[in-house]
């Protein structure tokens, strides 16, 4: 990953927005910093970060509508950076291209921890064919997945699932999307589908089912696949 990455924050909040300039700067980010949603998108267009930091409560216009406008050309991580902490408002903006999402006041080591996982994933190939996460290795290409070198029995249900989770490594992914994207649109309402095959996926995975590592709940909101403890 590359340490000398360029973020855009857009918040209206100065110190805020100082708090992050000064964490990201120390740690070798080169920052960009816009106080409105027209600035913002200005600022992005002319001048195309690999990450932007957004907060909702802008002056000029809805943090979910910039938000929309991004994604209509922007496809680097987005993290969502709000004081507003309600499951509509998370889920929205996940569904509306979000990558991650921040409730302030947020503790700054897991900003970073979040940044960074969000820019690796950036820059590892789109066209790969082994994705590997803790000690999981997923084969494209073969379709099979293995567990400390041992092949899993998986459903194509399962498959299709772990291997959506693992593309999208470290992003919280919205039931209804996972619904959607596995089943189609017509089960997005069918939440019980996806507890049960996550459950089972849990089993083949994970050293303790109980205890998950590697597929995180989001309460009320979705699933994560974490690639490696952060």
């Amino acid at each position: 990953m590359n340490n000398n990455s360029k973020i855009l924050i857009i918040d209206d909040e100065r110190q805020i927005r100082k708090l992050i300039v000064i964490t990201l700067e120390s740690n070798n980010f080169y920052v960009l910093e816009a106080a409105t949603a027209k600035e913002g998108l200005q600022m992005a267009a002319m001048h195309p970060p690999d990450l932007i930091i957004l907060d909702l409560g802008l002056p000029d216009e809805d943090g979910q509508s910039v938000l929309v406008k991004l994604r209509d050309w922007y496809i680097s991580p987005i993290i969502i950076l709000s004081v507003r902490d309600a499951e509509t408002d998370i889920i929205q903006a996940l569904d509306n291209g979000a990558n991650d999402y921040l409730v302030k006041p947020f503790r700054t080591g897991e900003l970073l921890a979040r940044i960074r996982n969000a820019l690796r994933n950036k820059f590892e190939s789109n066209n790969q064919s082994i994705i590997t996460f803790q000690n999981i290795t997923i084969d494209l290409v073969a379709r099979i997945v293995k567990k400390d070198n041992a092949v899993l029995k998986l459903t194509s249900t399962e498959y299709s699932l772990i291997t959506l989770l693992a593309r999208n490594e470290n992003k919280v992914l919205t039931h209804q999307f996972i619904l959607r994207e596995i089943w189609g649109p017509g089960y997005v309402e069918q939440s019980q589908y996806l507890r049960v095959f996550i459950a089972q996926i849990r089993k083949k995975i994970e050293e303790n089912p109980n205890q998950p590592k590697i597929i995180i709940t989001e309460s009320g909101i979705g699933y994560r696949l974490v690639g490696e403890d952060i």
